[in-house]
C-alpha cells in the first residue's frame, strides 16, 4: 500500500476488544472511554445530596420543634409575672417589665437567647438561631436558620367547662 493512500478504519471485533483491558466496545465498534464513570459520579452526587437533605433536614425539623417548645415555655414564664400591687387591690394584671425579664431569662437559660415583649396582658417571645449542618456543609450550606415565636396570657378562674 502506498504511503499516500488512506487506510480505512476498521470496526473492532469482540475478540479485539477483549484483548485491550479496561476498554469497552460500543455498538458502533468504537471504544468507549469513561462513560460509565461519569454516570456513577452523577449518581453519587445525587445520593449524597439526598442524604444531606434527609440528615440535615431532619435535624432542622427537630431544632424547629425544640425552638417552638422553648418559646412557648418562655412565654408562659413571662405570663406568670403578675403585678403584686394589682393583686393586692383585687385585680389580676401582668407586670410588663417583670414578664419581659422572666421570658428573656428563660430563653437564655435554655441556651438560645431570644427577645420578648409584653403589652395588654400578652407576652410574646421570639427565638432565632442557626444550627450547623453535617453533610450540606460540603456544598456550601454551613448552617440552617431556626425561628419560633409564641404568645401567652395569664388567666384566672375557670374559663370553660364549668358545671
Amino acid at each position: 500500500m502506498a504511503s499516500h493512500e488512506m487506510r480505512r478504519p476498521t470496526i473492532a471485533t469482540l475478540e479485539q476488544s477483549a484483548a485491550v483491558p479496561g476498554r469497552t466496545l460500543s455498538r458502533t465498534g468504537e471504544f468507549e472511554h469513561g462513560s460509565l464513570s461519569a454516570f456513577v459520579v452523577l449518581l453519587l452526587v445525587a445520593v449524597f445530596a439526598l442524604m444531606g437533605l434527609v440528615l440535615d433536614g431532619g435535624s432542622a425539623l427537630a431544632a424547629q420543634q425544640a425552638a417552638s417548645d422553648e418559646a412557648q415555655q418562655a412565654a408562659r414564664a413571662g405570663a406568670g409575672a403578675l403585678s403584686v400591687d394589682a393583686l393586692r387591690s383585687g385585680s389580676v394584671e401582668l407586670n410588663d417589665q417583670a414578664a419581659v425579664a422572666a421570658a428573656e431569662a428563660f430563653t437564655v437559660a435554655s441556651g438560645h437567647p431570644g427577645s420578648a415583649t409584653a403589652s395588654s396582658g400578652v407576652v410574646n417571645v421570639q427565638i432565632h438561631y442557626r444550627i450547623p449542618t453535617v453533610i450540606l456543609g460540603v456544598i456550601g450550606i454551613q448552617s440552617l436558620q431556626v425561628s419560633a415565636s409564641a404568645s401567652a396570657v395569664d388567666v384566672q378562674g375557670v374559663t370553660e367547662g364549668s358545671r
